[in-house]
């Protein structure tokens, strides 16, 4: 398949790679969900993605059997999907010490590109929600040791 130099953003006329005179594309919610989250995911200063509540049920889910990493991918992420465009929302934790606006633009970038490359659809905007900052120090391991005995 011959890719084309211009995005689905820049066509003109409101065409779109969708809809053709040979039948219709449609791509579902889900599908462009995964993909929004795996992009996310790429960027480098994104630790995880979900509101707290939704990353302490991810916690929980994951230990659970014939649960796989895929099953994740799209927690933190929100779409709504029309014939020819894509809204997305994200909710992700930031590593302490990353410029967030600067993380927050690379996420918006990438997944942009992302989606509309492989699904043709026009991302008309990406939200980005920092719900938290990731310190290394709060990542759960043995208890420390007491100073006074």
């Amino acid at each position: 398949m011959a890719e084309t130099s211009s995005s689905p953003a820049t066509m003109s006329g409101g065409s779109s790679p969708l809809l053709s005179e040979r039948g219709k594309t449609s791509i579902a919610d889900s599908v462009v969900s995964k993909i929004a989250g795996i992009a996310t995911r790429e960027i480098a200063g994104v630790h995880s993605m979900g509101t707290g509540a939704a990353r302490a049920l991810g916690a929980i889910r994951d230990k659970l059997p014939g649960s796989g990493p895929s099953r994740g991918v799209t927690q933190g992420v929100s779409v709504e999907v029309g014939e020819r465009q894509a809204a997305i929302d994200l909710d992700v934790v930031v590593e302490y010490g990353v410029p967030i606006v600067d993380v927050a633009n690379a996420v918006r970038d990438n997944v942009s590109s992302r989606v509309e490359r492989m699904t043709g659809l026009e991302v008309t905007e990406v939200n980005v929600t920092v719900d938290d900052i990731y310190l290394e120090s709060e990542e759960e391991g043995p208890p420390a040791p007491e100073r006074v005995q």
